[in-house]
């Protein structure tokens, strides 16, 4: 077995120069333990960041260590319990205390208020004050109880089923009557009468009777409304003819509308003129008016109790 041959060993090459290094030395970095706390970095983020200290009150006061920290202060402004209702007394604020006054001022207005609202239900009857009725009533059969005999001359014949009714409530009381005037005794009236009384026991009834009957003239055409003194606080009778003095045509009309008080009451006359009637001579307009006058003060007293 023969041996290879053996190579010859490599014969070692010279180096070439290397430059110079040119760069500065790298600084010395201090272990760990030895640098020094990074401060906090300022971010755009508005609230402070879980590792930032809580935020400090710039208007607490400074407190000492050992002594007690003092309560905090009342909102002055703020909503006290029991509302609604006046606030136990309070001694006043002292010493310049802006707050203070405006509590008191606030508890002395809410009382104020309170006792000018009270007096002013009393003295506009916010507490149920009584009715003025004057001594009033309202029968449950107005025909028998109104006295109407100033016609009795003109219509001698009576009406044998007069409508009547009635109506009984805590705001209101109402009787009414109408009935049929009568020259012979025939099937229909010759004329018609009717009454009616009011009782106003919850509200003054003055300023709408006023506008209603006042003014009866601008809401209805060929109306006269002529005022009536001495009956009661205060009266209109209100009237209309357009027969122009026919007793075959037209028709005569006559009102009278009082209030005394809280009551009102109206008496109400109307005829209706046809060659089918055979009342040839009916009264003059103002015949009716004289009866109406007479016998309303009359009705007036019988319904007073």
């Amino acid at each position: 077995m023969s041996t290879p041959p053996q190579q010859p060993e490599p014969t070692p090459q010279p180096m070439a120069p290397q430059p110079p290094d040119t760069r500065p030395p790298a600084p010395q970095v201090p272990p760990p333990e030895q640098q020094p706390p990074i401060p906090p970095q300022p971010t755009a983020y508005p609230y402070p960041s879980p590792q930032s200290p809580p935020a400090q009150n710039p208007y607490a006061q400074p407190t000492v260590v050992g002594q007690p920290v003092p309560p905090p202060q009342a909102n002055p402004y703020a909503v006290q319990p029991g509302y609604g209702y006046p606030p136990p007394a309070a001694a006043p604020a002292t010493g310049g205390n802006a707050a203070g006054r405006a509590v008191l001022w606030a508890v002395v207005g809410a009382v104020v208020a309170s006792a000018a609202w009270a007096g002013g239900l009393f003295l506009t009857g916010g507490f149920g004050s009584s009715a003025d009725l004057r001594g009033y009533r309202a029968p449950a059969n107005l025909c028998s109880s109104a006295d109407y005999s100033s016609f009795k001359d003109e219509y001698p014949v009576d009406d044998s089923s007069p409508t009547k009714n009635v109506m009984k409530d805590p705001a209101l009381e109402q009787s009414y009557c109408s009935l049929s005037l009568k020259k012979t005794s025939t099937s229909y009236g010759d004329a018609y009468l009717s009454m009616e009384v009011d009782l106003h026991k919850k509200t003054d009834p003055g300023p709408e009777f006023t506008a209603t009957w006042k003014n009866y003239g601008d809401s209805h055409s060929d109306y006269d409304v002529t005022p009536v003194q001495g009956i009661g606080d205060e009266a209109y009778l209100v009237t209309q003819d357009t027969s122009n003095g026919s007793t075959t045509s037209g028709s005569r009309y006559a009102t009278l509308a009082v209030r005394d008080g809280w009551m009102t009451f109206t008496m109400y006359y109307s005829a209706y003129f046809s060659t089918y009637d055979s009342d040839t001579d009916p009264p003059t307009l103002d015949d009716v008016t004289g009866w109406l006058r007479t016998d309303t003060k009359s009705t007036l007293e019988q319904l007073k109790d």
